[in-house]
């Protein structure tokens, strides 16, 4: 009996030495697979860039807005996005019912203040004459001299009324305030325009400027008429700029300073809202063991930011960092990385800790 119960313990740990054999027998071969193509690059501390380099985006340097004083819906809509508009061509118009109600009471109104004023203007004219004759007493001229003003500052006031009538009437049909070009449009025909609301927006071609956002620390060195590079990514083009407005406050740009680049006129097919980079020939003031590594090297999960690194056994692993501030397309790295490290750049497959690499 002791024999039987000793071969079946020594048979069941056979098993499982067995299985575990085999389970690290395919965990090796998941792990090592087959190797990603992957271009790498080595940390190195401070970059020899001798300019400040700050990414902004594109604007017309003449743009609007367009917005009404009243609540109303809107009854048409004139023009599309894209569109060339002249000075004072109409845009929309809002119903204005209520409005043309009160210009035809104004309207009225005026019509009462005017008939009373000719009626007054008569009578002041008649016992002017009367009294100049002495066939009317200076009591009588005076009540009908008070008749008549007031009968006067009546009428005065109905036309001032009907011109805020006009004011309003201007406010529900928008009209372009300068010639240009319709680049958004932010609301249909029968939505509710309300005071201040953005309904379309209306930019002049031709002139251009770029909005950056300046660190704190190097905002002093910045001057107005201040020359400048300016890249416009997405079409790989140098344009010269210079400086035409610096903010002295941050308050609610997280930090920030803007300035403003007013670019040269140019034949190249700038738009509003592309991307560009701004390089200010001033030294900028990064820590001389600053680790500086490009933004697109940058692994993000949630609130996390790492990059992949490449380990002794060249696998990747994924390594999270603590970044500081961003000068243009490169970003400082305050933890997490160290001097002479390599850092994988981009890959042909998605990386994973210990994928197996094949550095190119």
């Amino acid at each position: 009996m002791k024999n039987k119960l000793y071969i079946s313990v020594m048979a069941l740990a056979a098993l499982t030495i067995l299985a575990g054999c085999g389970n690290d027998q395919k965990t090796t071969a998941a792990t090592k697979g087959p190797a990603i193509s992957v271009t790498t690059s080595t940390v190195t501390q401070n970059s020899n860039d001798p300019f400040l380099t700050v990414s902004g985006k594109v604007e017309a340097a003449k743009s609007a807005n367009i917005s009404t004083r009243m609540m109303g819906y809107v009854d048409k809509i004139y023009v599309q996005v894209g569109e060339k508009v002249s000075n004072g061509q109409l845009l929309l118009s809002v119903n204005n019912a209520d409005v043309s109600a009160k210009l035809a009471q104004v309207n009225a109104g005026i019509a009462e203040a005017t008939a009373s004023y000719t009626n007054a203007e008569k009578d002041y004219n008649r016992f002017t004459a009367l009294f100049k004759e002495n066939s009317a007493s200076q009591k009588e001229l005076d009540d009908i001299t008070a008749h008549y003003t007031m009968a006067k500052a009546r009428l005065e006031s109905a036309k001032q009324m009907k011109n805020e009538v006009n004011a309003q009437m201007g406010y529900a049909n928008i009209r372009a305030p300068f010639g240009g070009v319709v680049t958004n449009k932010f609301i249909n025909a029968g939505d509710m325009a309300n005071p201040g609301m953005p309904l379309l927006e209306v930019e002049a071609p031709g002139t251009y400027q770029v909005l950056a956002m300046v660190p704190e620390s190097e905002i002093t060195e910045i001057k107005d008429n201040t020359p400048v590079n300016v890249l416009i990514k997405s079409l790989e083009q140098n344009i010269k700029g210079k400086v035409t407005e610096v903010s002295s406050s941050s308050k609610n740009t997280g930090g920030q300073y803007l300035v403003k680049v007013l670019l040269e006129k140019t034949d190249i097919p700038i738009l509003s809202g592309m991307y560009a980079t701004v390089q200010f020939p001033v030294t900028k003031k990064t820590n001389n063991a600053a680790i500086m590594i490009p933004t697109d090297a940058l692994v993000t999960n949630g609130s996390l930011t790492g990059v992949y690194t490449v380990s002794e056994g060249n696998t990747a692993l994924l390594r999270w960092l603590r970044l500081g501030r961003t000068f243009g397309d490169r970003v400082e790295v305050l933890s997490g990385l160290t001097q002479d490290e390599k850092y994988i750049v981009s890959a042909e497959g998605k990386l994973y800790n210990g994928a197996t690499l094949a550095i190119q």
